[in-house]
């Protein structure tokens, strides 16, 4: 793949000391594995390649791949999450770890905790301490990949949807070009996020950066409501040609 091909690639990953799976784009895998999430769509990773999204071993592999090639790769933690920095584990007092969760009850060996806006896994909770992991959770393990290029986009709007997708999460985007401007049609759904402002701006650059894009517009289509009908004028339908109707416009009687 050249640096900048836009990619859908389906992949496993595993932790190469366990041969656990950690995640996967396959629902079929998921489920046999025992990590299936309802809910969830399962489809595939869309990446620039070489644009930096990924970890550097994965990068390094699919700057080198084929297309509809299966391929089985090991990335050692230097080209992955790094090693475990023993400085981002800390032990404090069990009482600052309640006061700093909003759930105590949920607490549990494993379980992702918040402290200082940083986020850890509790690794330790006894003897009036707490232990907390704030290394990345995949950091100092070598991480095994199955993958597979199930798709190399190549039509200019498909790019620009595939990126759309993938950086905001949203689906149905509606894009047409006018020379190197592009517009953006916001599916409903992104009217509602409260994180839009913020993906909207992370999009603009990454198709500036994967495409050279010109002028980006978004454009919110808001459907209008449907037409509330007076429920009076239904329940009183009649052919009856004496049959007598009472309407109201504006708060003035008729």
């Amino acid at each position: 793949m050249d640096s900048g091909t836009i990619v859908h690639v389906d992949y496993e990953l595993y932790n190469a000391d366990t041969g656990d799976l950690l995640e996967t784009t396959l629902e079929e895998v998921a489920k046999e594995h025992e990590i299936h999430q309802e809910g969830r769509g399962y489809s595939p990773l869309v990446t620039v390649v070489g644009g930096g999204q990924l970890i550097e071993g994965f990068e390094d592999s699919l700057l080198e791949a084929e297309a509809e090639t299966e391929y089985d790769i090991d990335i050692e933690p230097a080209k992955g999450y790094g090693d475990k920095d023993t400085t981002m584990i800390e032990t404090i007092n069990q009482d600052k770890l309640m006061r700093a969760v909003s759930d105590p009850q949920s607490l549990g060996i494993g379980s992702p905790v918040e402290i200082g806006g940083r986020t850890g896994i509790l690794t330790l909770f006894a003897a009036g301490r707490a232990r907390v992991d704030f290394n990345h959770p995949l950091a100092g393990r070598t991480l095994r990949y199955k993958y597979t290029i199930v798709k190399v986009v190549e039509d200019r709007a498909e790019k620009v949807v595939a990126l759309l997708k993938s950086n905001s999460g949203h689906d149905d985007f509606e894009v047409d070009f006018d020379g190197d401007d592009v517009s953006v049609i916001v599916p409903q759904s992104m009217l509602f996020d409260t994180n839009a402002a913020m993906m909207k701006f992370r999009v603009v650059s990454v198709l500036r950066e994967a495409m050279d894009v010109g002028k980006v517009s978004f454009v919110e289509v808001h459907e209008p409501r449907a037409a509330i009908e007076d429920a009076d004028d239904h329940e009183h339908d009649c052919e009856d040609p004496d049959c007598e109707h009472e309407t109201h416009a504006h708060g003035e009687e008729e």
